[in-house]
């Protein structure tokens, strides 16, 4: 099977980045793509924000954008998914070609620019998704939109009914002017208007805010006390970089928000400073490609993790071999718990 998979994956690697991601996609709506299956145990069983997770490897939005391949998710060992960004109409995104892979730093740079089915057609989907995988959905803005702010909370109200979570995505570099959404004043009335919808679903879902990494201290301070303030019930560190810095590829220099293995010290690095600036729950995003990786994401003080990029290079058997893999370090460090660990080594960062 590990064979199959990594002839597949080569396979792909021969196709354009973006039809290779629709290729994966079709394979899970299929049923043909691998399934490893979901590893759990009382160590990686826990809870964040009110949602029990069988473990805490999730998969980050951008993969899934139109809750097309749930049911080959629900297989693929994640112990929540995040699907999206919706926005509340269809848009097509930006020109291709729009994703790269950067091979030599296991790496890529995508300008999507928020495409997708719009809210209702995924909110369809994710009502009839498998009712045992916890699924969150990632809200948008159009790029055309008047109101920007109010675009999250639209999705939220026509697509919340059907999700264990939702996000509120400022942070994507790939709309104009959606990060300036992330100043205090301007994200405070945002997250009072998306939390207000929330408040009036018939099961009101945590909410949880995706930030950029290209923040200072300062901003990062700033972000964490807007949080509190507002009630938001988490946070997510974090989003693409703009950053190039020490890339090898030749698409380095593409424009487009950086993922991948070059991203995992400075996200990390962003999740450290918002653990010691508040005690709201945290998933920490950006770089992971072993159970090393994920663990130290624990350790710096994130509840829960979410993977996308190191599937490209390590397939989806890599969702169990980081769940198997984080298991055997908290055992080994005499934690018996995830939630025990998450937070041990903040200051280190």
């Amino acid at each position: 099977m590990k064979l199959l998979e990594e002839l597949g994956l080569a396979l792909l690697h021969r196709v354009d980045p973006e039809r290779a991601h629709g290729l994966a996609l079709q394979a899970l709506r299929l049923g043909i793509a691998p399934s490893p299956g979901l590893i759990t145990s009382p160590r990686l069983r826990t809870t964040v924000a009110g949602l029990s997770l069988p473990n805490p490897v999730g998969l980050a939005a951008g993969f899934d954008k139109n809750a097309e391949a749930l049911r080959g998710l629900a297989h693929a060992g994640f112990g929540f998914i995040e699907v999206g960004a919706a926005t509340p109409r269809p848009q097509p995104g930006n020109p291709q070609p729009r994703l790269f892979r950067l091979s030599e730093d296991r790496a890529a740079i995508n300008r999507f620019g928020f495409n997708n089915q719009g809210i209702d057609g995924i909110a369809n989907r994710l009502r009839e998704g498998p009712s045992d995988l916890v699924t969150g959905l990632n809200l948008g803005a159009n790029k055309d939109s008047a109101d920007r702010a109010a675009d999250f909370a639209s999705v939220l109200a026509r697509g919340g009914a059907h999700v264990d979570f939702a996000t509120v995505n400022v942070s994507s570099p790939n709309t104009e002017k959606l990060r300036d959404l992330q100043g205090p004043e301007a994200l405070l009335a945002l997250l009072r208007g998306v939390l207000e919808v929330r408040d009036g679903l018939a099961k009101p879902i945590p909410v949880f805010l995706k930030i950029a990494p290209d923040l200072s201290d300062a901003e990062i301070d700033a972000i964490a006390e807007t949080a509190q303030t507002a009630g938001i019930d988490g946070l997510i560190a974090t989003n693409t970089t703009l950053d190039r810095t020490g890339l090898r590829s030749p698409q380095a220099y593409e424009k487009g928000g950086l993922s991948g293995a070059p991203l995992f010290e400075k996200s990390t690095r962003v999740l450290a400073r918002l653990a010691r600036a508040t005690d709201l729950p945290l998933i920490g995003v950006g770089g992971i490609g072993s159970a090393e990786d994920a663990y130290a994401k624990i350790r710096a003080g994130a509840s829960a993790v979410q993977l996308y990029t190191a599937l490209v290079y390590g397939g989806l058997r890599l969702v169990g071999e980081i769940a198997t893999g984080l298991d055997r370090l908290l055992e080994r460090d005499g934690f018996a718990t995830v939630a025990e660990a998450v937070g041990t080594g903040k200051q280190d960062w």
